[in-house]
């Protein structure tokens, strides 16, 4: 009994040793309570130059509301945000987890990467967007879009922190819940857009630490054609496959910059980052020889469109190839790419809505 009592801590031991405190269990809920809402709030703002730096917000949720004739940056990623009656303002966000909502603004320039972005009761909004989902407007008007372009040395981890993808960018399919027939909500900006010409670049010394670039050649998100008119009738399919590392999401951004080194003619017109299965491997590339590759993570698909693209494509393939070790899929005639990527689009599609 005395060695029990002993262990228990019952003995004589017990009387000699001093006791100690120890300090309270900290919980999340404790945690949260110690956030102050404010710091992540730009409310009943005037004519000014004002927002956060990287690592100011990380991940929390995220509020703009009442501002107007402001610029507006928010240089760090976002769990989701609400802008609120915000009239003449110029905004740009960082990643957005999940959800970008819009509501009774005017007169107002956004660049912003999110899961899913949403405006209701707005006029005369010009967005440079990356959304991962289909966007959507309504009770909105005079909406107008083009591809997100931004570059600041955090911003590509800052995409991963936020769980989105720089190759699933929806940002000319709108869908309008308010539809009208005689009167179009939505638009394109012009393709040839300056976005520091709608978002100027910020200058105040509070951002002198954000090293910013608005290029093609530096944008984290690869720029798309989208919607817009394509140059030619050829076009072609090219999915990089998975090595169980992710790795292709690098190779696929460094073959598209190799590719416009020498042939600027060819146009990206829009990228998808999907997982598969063997069985829809087979139906978009007719074949089983792909589905060992489906198995191994999503895969990065990009359709090109330009004169000849096929052929340049397929020998800028080989050559990179040489370079780096990689599985790639890439059409191999007109008439086989233009199924091709009906069927592997349709495909992303039918993923993106589930």
């Amino acid at each position: 009994m005395g060695c029990l009592l002993t262990k228990l801590g019952f003995g004589r031991a017990h009387h000699h040793e001093e006791l100690v405190e120890e300090p309270p269990k900290q919980y999340s809920w404790d945690k949260r309570r110690e956030i102050n809402v404010k710091d992540y709030m730009i409310e009943n703002q005037s004519d000014s130059t004002l927002g956060r730096v990287p690592g100011q917000v990380n991940g929390q949720q995220f509020v703009i509301q009442n501002c107007k004739n402001c610029n507006i940056y928010v240089f760090d990623y976002i769990a989701a945000i609400n802008i609120d009656d915000c009239v003449d303002c110029n905004i740009f966000l960082g990643p957005v987890k999940s959800s970008v909502f819009i509501r009774d603004c005017k007169n107002c320039k956004v660049i912003v990467a999110c899961q899913q972005f949403r405006t209701r009761d707005c006029s005369k909004v010009d967005v440079f967007l990356c959304c991962n989902t289909q966007p959507i407007i309504e009770s909105s008007s005079g909406m107008k879009f083009a591809c997100y372009q931004y570059h600041y040395p955090e911003l590509k981890m800052q995409f991963k922190m936020a769980g989105l993808s720089v190759f699933s960018n929806n940002w000319g399919n709108i869908h309008d819940f308010s539809q009208d027939p005689d009167e179009q909500h939505h638009s394109l900006l012009p393709e040839d857009s300056i976005v520091e010409n709608f978002v100027p670049l910020p200058s105040t010394e509070q951002f002198q630490s954000v090293t910013v670039s608005t290029s093609r050649v530096d944008s984290v998100v690869p720029l798309t054609l989208g919607p817009r008119r394509k140059t030619s009738d050829e076009s072609c399919l090219v999915v990089f496959f998975n090595d169980g590392k992710n790795s292709n999401i690098t190779r696929a951004r460094q073959f598209i910059d190799k590719l416009y080194e020498s042939n600027p003619d060819i146009s990206l017109v829009q990228t998808r980052d999907i997982s598969m299965e063997p069985s829809d491997a087979l139906r978009v590339f007719r074949t089983e020889n792909y589905a060992p590759f489906v198995q191994r993570g999503s895969v990065i698909g990009l359709e090109f469109n330009g004169e000849g693209c096929i052929e340049i494509i397929r020998s800028a393939l080989n050559a990179f190839q040489q370079e780096n070790i990689c599985d790639f899929f890439c059409s191999e005639s007109r008439s086989e790419a233009e199924k091709e990527i009906e069927d592997f689009y349709n495909y992303a599609d039918m993923q993106m809505a589930v």
